[in-house]
């Protein structure tokens, strides 16, 4: 009998998520509406999208508040969504011109790292990312 359980509530467990590919895109439309905000200089919507740690990391470094720091951020203009992988909790988003890393809050999606590009075998170089 526990046998069939188990099975029937991971089931139910992994309903209420969505599915993957649901998820993916819900990942891709805070990346996109983060470099949306930025392109169009909206400092709150952007900020708005960030996970709390990157949020701090920003207004740290910069020693401003991240609707302003984010501005000053060498991010791209959005492009288009090439790839969307998740995994778990965590996704990554690929653009024309972008990398982004995104993982998911109470609230939703939220953007960890972004402005990131590949570097081979080495991590990801990012121009904004939680500390």
């Amino acid at each position: 009998m526990l046998k069939r359980v188990i099975p029937a509530l991971l089931l139910l467990g992994l309903a209420g998520c969505g599915s993957v590919g649901e998820r993916g895109d819900a990942a891709a439309g805070v990346a996109l509406r983060l470099l949306t905000a930025v392109d169009s200089k909206d400092g709150a919507a952007a900020c708005a999208t960030l996970a709390p740690e990157t949020l701090e990391e920003i207004e740290s470094s910069a020693g401003q508040p991240c609707d302003l720091a984010i501005l000053d951020e060498d991010l791209p203009a959005p492009g288009q969504v090439t790839g969307t992988d998740v995994y778990g909790q965590w996704a990554q988003v690929r653009l024309t011109d972008d990398t982004l890393f995104l993982a998911v809050f109470p609230g939703g999606w939220r953007v960890v790292a972004a402005g990131c590009a590949p570097r081979g075998e080495k991590p990801y170089n990012c121009a904004i990312q939680g500390g």
